[in-house]
């Protein structure tokens, strides 16, 4: 089993996939407590969704369950939102808050440590050798951060999540002209609600990436999940629902690729 796996493109644009990945080694998978093995906070489907929906578009994504190593947070430990529940570097428990380790068994710090050797650093080896390869190329890369979660999980968020929640932690990772790219697409599909940096700010992926003077740019996208599946075991994609955010989610990405590729962020010294 490969820790990731990358599609190489040719476009100034980078999906990250850190989340959609089921893969738990067995001896893990045995110190899980029944709702730990449910796996249920994965971003379910997450690269059938964004499947060709940007031509040339490079793809990275991980393989292993974010229960192993979240591939999205600091690998120092530190807490993306201080002061709000959020899962750890190494989860100990699910979006709702309870436990996802039999009794004894969650791992400790030397094996945390272990597991980001393993997993967490090749995975984002991998993200900045292919932000080096693509900036090279173009003179600027422009990573997209491709998430998903469920609709309603009060341990997390209050009412029901927007399904595109934008972030680009205030604005600080990337260009404005994408901020403002994205934000409009979004605003202008029927039938869906948008927010900017409300909730979702954006992940240690897109903080840690995004220098947009030096011609890097990252922007997150997390998804409200009731608009391409079932939100409940055993996760369907729902083809329907799921067509209808395609589209607008490929006019965002080849509106972000015209934008990249005309020279404008370049020009303006951003």
């Amino acid at each position: 089993m490969n820790v990731f796996d990358v599609i190489v493109g040719d476009s100034p644009v980078v999906l990250a996939q850190p989340h959609g990945g089921t893969f738990v080694p067995d001896d893990v998978m045995k110190r899980l407590n029944p709702i730990g093995q449910t796996l249920s906070d994965t971003d379910w489907h997450i690269a059938q969704l964004y499947d060709g929906l940007l031509n040339g578009a490079t793809v990275i994504k991980s393989n292993v369950h974010r229960y192993v190593i979240d591939a999205n947070r600091d690998p120092a430990g530190a807490s993306l939102y201080p002061g709000q529940n959020t899962t750890t570097l190494c989860p100990l428990t699910d979006f709702d808050g309870h436990k996802i380790w039999l009794a004894g068994e969650a791992p400790q710090e030397a094996e945390i440590k272990a597991r980001c050797v393993a997993y967490h650093a090749p995975y984002h080896d991998a993200i900045a050798q292919e932000l080096l390869r693509v900036k090279a190329r173009h003179g600027v890369a422009l990573l997209f951060d491709c998430h998903s979660i469920r609709s309603d999980i009060p341990f997390l968020f209050d009412g029901i999540l927007p399904v595109f929640n934008i972030g680009t932690y205030a604005g600080t990772t990337c260009a404005t002209e994408i901020e403002q790219t994205v934000k409009a697409c979004c605003d202008a599909a029927l039938g869906f609600d948008t927010v900017l940096n409300e909730r979702f700010k954006g992940g240690w992926t897109t903080r840690n990436y995004g220098q947009p003077s030096l011609g890097v740019h990252t922007i997150q996208m997390e998804l409200a999940q009731r608009a391409y599946m079932d939100e409940t075991a055993p996760w369907t994609y729902r083809q329907g629902r799921a067509t209808r955010l395609r589209l607008v989610l490929a006019e965002v990405l080849n509106t972000l690729d015209n934008l990249a590729r005309s020279g404008a962020l370049a020009k303006k010294g951003v």
